[in-house]
C-alpha cells in the first residue's frame, strides 16, 4: 500500500512539474511576437563576452545553455549550391551574364535558393551544422572584370557596371525570396571593393583609384545590391587607397552604412582580418585589428582573429557595448532566416529534398547554357545538319568535365561533356570520330599525328579548344596556372593554336568549327582567321555538352552576348596592377577589339529601324523615351538582345566612350517585327565627374541602339546597323 501511495505521489509530482513548465513564459528571444530587436538584445544579454566572440567567427560554436547549435556561416552558391553535396550545376556566373537576361537569372537563383534551403532543412534534421551547410551564401561576386588577366573574372558578371548591377540584383532577389518576414537564404555582395587582381598580391595589394573611377565603375553594382536589400556584404583582402577594405572607414562606415544606409551584416573575406596586421602591417597586433574592424562594423570574421575580442576589450581598445552592437547586426540575419522561431512558422522550412537536382532544374540548367553561348563567327557552316555524313570531334576540352563546372561548384551525377552531347545529336548512319588530338598546354611528346588525318576525311571537324578552371581562377585552386590563378598570357595556348593550323590545313575546303571554352577573353586573332565558325561556351554547367550540341545542330539558336571585351592583344591593355580605368573595357579602350562587348551572332538576322525620341529638347530632370522597330529578316526564329548606349557629347569632364544603359531581349519569328521602348531617366543621363559626383549637365546626349556595343568592328563582324539619335538638355 505504501509503495502504491509513493507511485501515486511521484506521478502527481511529475504532473505538477510538467504543468509548471508548460506555464513558464517563453524566453523572450524565442518569442516571435516580441519585436525583433528586443529578441536579439535579450539573447545577447544572456551571453558572456567570450560566448559573444564565439558567435562572430564563421564557424560559430554551439551554446548548449541557450539551445543554440553550432553554425557554419560559410556557404557558397555562385552558380548552384557548392561544396555541400549533390546539386544542380548551372553555367558559371560569366555565362549567366552573357544571357543579358535578368529575368532568366532570377529564375536560376530561385532554383538555387530552393535547393539551398532544402539541403539545409535536411542537414538540420540530421544534426549536421558544418561549413557549406548553412543558409548564408557568399554569392554573388559583383566585382568589375576590368582586366582579362584576372583569374577570378569568370566568377563575375563582366566588365560593365550596368549589366553587373542588373544581373546581380536579379540574383539576389531570387536567393532571398519575397516573404515579408523571413529570408529564404541570405545573399552576399562580394568583394567590397575595388578588387580584381592580381591574385598573387591580393593579401597585401593597395588598389589606388580615383574618385571618378570608384563611383563610376567599382561601386555601382554594390550600391545596386544594397538597394535590393542584399543581406550581407563581404569586404575584400586588399587595401583601397591605403585603407584595408575590412577596416576602411571610408568604404564601410561613410559609404556603405551612412551614405547607402546598408542594414545587413559585413563579413570579412577569409583571413582578411589577419592580413591587416600580418600582411598590410596597418595594425601591429590582432587586438588592434579587432578594434579597427569592430569600430567599422565588420560583423563576422571568416577566420579566427575575432577570438581576440575579449583581449581587445581588456586592453581598452574597444568596449563590450561596441561588440554588442556589431553582434546584434550579425544575429539579426539568423533571426530573419527563422533559426530561432518555431519550425512551422517559416514556410521555407517546408521545402523538401525533391527539389534538389530535380528534372525541372536540370532542364533550366540546359536552357541557361543554350542562351549563354556566344556565336563569334559563322561563315554558314552552322547549324550543322544532323545527318551530316561524317563529323570529327577533337581537342582536349571535348571530353573534359572541368570545362563544364568552372569553380565554386556542386556535384552532379548527370553531367554531359561536349563530346557526349554531340554524339547524342547525330542521326543514325552518320559517322562520328574522336581523338584527343593535342595536350591542352604543351606539344605532344609523341610526334605521330593520326588526328589531323581524320580532319581530312570528315565533312565537318569540331575542335573543342580553350582553357578550364585549372588554368584560371582563385589562388590555390587553379593548379595549372603559373601565376596563382591569373592569366598573364591570354592567348589560346600555343599547342592548341598549332593544332588548329594543322586541322585547317588537313581539312582543306571542308569546314572547321571551333568550340571555345573558358571564362575570360582569349586574345588570338589567328584563331578567328582559321576557324569557319567559333562558338564561345564559357563553363556551361552540368548540361553544357547537351546545350552545345543543341546550338551546333540548330535545336537552339544562340543569343548570348559578350559581357567582356576581347582585345586583340594583351599589349592593348594598361599594366595589370593599375586600377585606373583609362584604356580599359569598351568604355575607355581606344584600340579596336578582336570581339566587342555586347557582341554575338544568331542564326537569325535582325534589322533596326524607325528610331523615335520623345523629345529633342528637355529640361534638366525630365525623362526621355527612345523607341525603335526590330525585324527578323532571316529564315529562322531567334532572340535579339537590343542594347541602349548613352554618351554625353558636351561634358565638361572625361566621360566613357559609351555606357550601356538598357537591355531588351525579344523573340521574333521570321519576318516578324516588334517595337521596343527604353525609358531614359535623369539617373541614366548622368555622368560621374572627377570628384565622384553624379551630375546631369546641359548639352547634347547621344543615344545608340543596336545589337552590340557601338563601333565599326561590331559591323565588320556582322552586327546589325546601329540607330543613333540625339537630344539636348537645356
Amino acid at each position: 500500500m505504501r509503495f502504491r501511495i509513493s507511485y501515486l505521489f511521484v506521478g502527481l509530482l511529475f504532473s505538477i512539474v510538467t504543468e509548471l513548465k508548460a506555464q513558464q513564459p517563453m524566453l523572450p528571444y524565442l518569442n516571435p511576437t516580441i519585436p525583433l530587436d528586443q529578441r536579439i538584445d535579450d539573447l545577447i544579454g544572456r551571453m558572456t563576452l567570450e560566448e559573444k566572440a564565439s558567435q562572430m567567427v564563421d564557424a560559430a560554436r554551439d551554446l548548449p545553455q541557450l539551445n543554440i547549435p553550432k553554425y557554419g556561416w560559410w556557404s557558397e552558391a555562385l552558380h548552384g549550391v557548392a561544396r555541400a553535396g549533390k546539386a544542380t550545376i548551372f553555367p558559371q556566373a560569366i555565362g549567366m551574364a552573357a544571357t543579358f537576361d535578368p529575368d532568366l537569372i532570377l529564375e536560376v537563383s530561385t532554383a538555387i535558393s530552393d535547393e539551398g534551403r532544402a539541403m539545409y532543412n535536411d542537414a538540420v534534421k540530421r544534426g549536421f551544422h558544418t561549413i557549406c551547410q548553412g543558409l548564408t551564401f557568399w554569392s554573388p561576386n559583383v566585382n568589375i572584370f576590368r582586366d582579362p588577366r584576372w583569374g577570378r573574372g569568370h566568377e563575375t558578371y563582366g566588365e560593365d557596371p550596368f549589366l553587373t548591377s542588373t544581373v546581380g540584383t536579379a540574383f539576389v532577389k531570387g536567393m532571398q525570396g519575397n516573404h515579408p518576414t523571413y529570408l529564404k537564404t541570405a545573399a552576399c555582395a562580394k568583394h567590397y571593393a575595388v578588387h580584381s587582381g592580381p591574385e598573387g598580391l591580393r593579401h597585401e595589394f593597395n588598389a589606388v583609384v580615383s574618385d571618378k573611377d570608384l563611383y563610376e565603375t567599382y561601386l555601382p553594382a554594390f550600391k545596386a545590391l544594397v538597394d535590393a536589400n542584399v543581406e550581407s556584404v563581404m569586404c575584400a583582402y586588399n587595401r583601397t587607397d591605403n585603407e584595408p577594405c575590412c577596416g576602411s572607414n571610408r568604404l564601410l562606415t561613410r559609404i556603405l552604412r551612412n551614405d547607402w544606409g546598408f542594414k545587413g551584416h559585413v563579413v570579412s573575406d577569409c583571413g582578411a582580418l589577419a592580413n591587416i596586421h600580418g600582411d598590410h602591417h596597418f595594425t601591429a597586433t590582432p587586438e588592434q585589428t579587432v578594434a579597427l574592424a569592430i569600430q567599422n562594423q565588420v560583423n563576422l570574421n571568416c577566420g579566427d582573429t575575432y577570438k581576440a575580442i575579449p583581449s581587445a576589450v581588456k586592453q581598452g581598445l574597444i568596449t563590450e557595448k561596441e561588440v554588442d552592437k556589431v553582434l546584434h547586426g550579425l544575429l539579426k540575419t539568423r533571426f530573419k532566416l527563422g533559426m530561432f522561431d518555431p519550425v512551422d512558422a517559416n514556410p521555407y522550412n517546408k521545402i523538401g529534398s525533391e527539389v534538389v537536382h530535380s528534372q525541372q532544374h536540370k532542364n533550366l540548367a540546359r536552357k541557361v547554357a543554350q542562351k549563354s553561348m556566344v556565336l563569334l563567327k559563322n561563315n554558314g557552316v552552322l547549324p550543322i545538319a544532323k545527318d551530316c555524313p561524317s563529323i570529327f570531334v577533337t581537342g582536349p576540352m571535348a571530353g573534359n568535365i572541368d570545362v563544364l563546372i568552372g569553380n565554386y561548384y556542386g556535384i552532379s551525377d548527370d553531367m554531359s561533356t561536349i563530346l557526349e552531347g554531340i554524339a547524342g545529336k547525330i542521326a543514325p548512319g552518320s559517322k562520328i570520330g574522336y581523338r584527343y588530338g593535342i595536350l591542352p598546354d604543351r606539344e605532344n611528346k609523341n610526334p605521330m599525328d593520326w588526328s589531323t588525318g581524320m580532319a581530312k576525311d570528315a565533312e565537318v571537324t569540331i575542335a573543342v579548344l580553350g582553357i578550364s578552371g585549372l588554368d584560371e581562377g582563385e589562388e590555390g585552386e587553379s593548379i595549372a596556372s603559373s601565376d596563382k590563378g591569373d592569366r598573364l598570357d591570354t592567348r589560346l595556348p600555343q599547342s592548341q593554336l598549332n593544332y588548329l593550323r594543322k586541322l585547317k590545313k588537313a581539312a582543306g575546303k571542308k569546314k572547321v568549327v571551333v568550340v571555345l571554352t573558358g571564362g575570360s577573353a582569349i586574345t588570338s586573332p589567328e584563331m578567328e582567321a582559321l576557324a569557319d565558325a567559333i562558338l564561345f561556351v564559357w563553363y556551361p554547367g552540368e548540361q553544357g555538352g547537351n546545350a552545345v550540341a543543341d546550338v551546333l545542330f540548330g535545336d537552339a539558336n544562340p543569343s548570348g552576348r559578350l559581357p567582356i571585351t576581347f582585345p586583340k592583344s594583351i599589349n592593348d591593355l594598361p599594366a595589370f596592377e593599375n586600377y585606373n580605368m583609362a584604356g580599359r573595357t569598351y568604355r575607355y579602350m581606344e584600340t579596336e577589339p578582336l570581339f566587342p562587348f555586347g557582341f554575338g551572332l544568331s542564326y537569325a538576322k535582325f534589322a533596326y529601324s524607325d528610331l523615335k525620341i520623345s523629345a529633342l529638347k528637355i529640361k534638366n530632370g525630365e525623362t526621355v523615351t527612345a523607341s525603335c522597330k526590330i525585324t527578323n529578316t532571316g529564315k529562322i526564329e531567334g532572340e535579339e538582345v537590343a542594347q541602349l548606349y548613352i554618351k554625353d557629347l558636351q561634358s565638361s569632364f572625361r566621360v566613357p566612350n559609351q555606357s550601356l544603359k538598357g537591355i531588351k531581349k525579344i523573340h521574333l519569328a521570321p519576318g516578324a517585327s516588334q517595337e521596343i521602348t527604353f525609358v531614359v531617366t535623369p539617373e541614366l543621363m548622368s555622368s560621374v565627374d572627377e570628384s565622384g559626383k553624379s551630375v546631369v549637365e546641359k548639352g547634347e546626349i547621344l543615344l545608340t541602339i543596336g545589337g552590340s556595343s557601338p563601333g565599326q568592328r561590331s559591323l565588320e563582324l556582322g552586327a546589325p546597323e546601329f540607330l543613333k539619335g540625339t537630344f539636348t538638355i537645356k
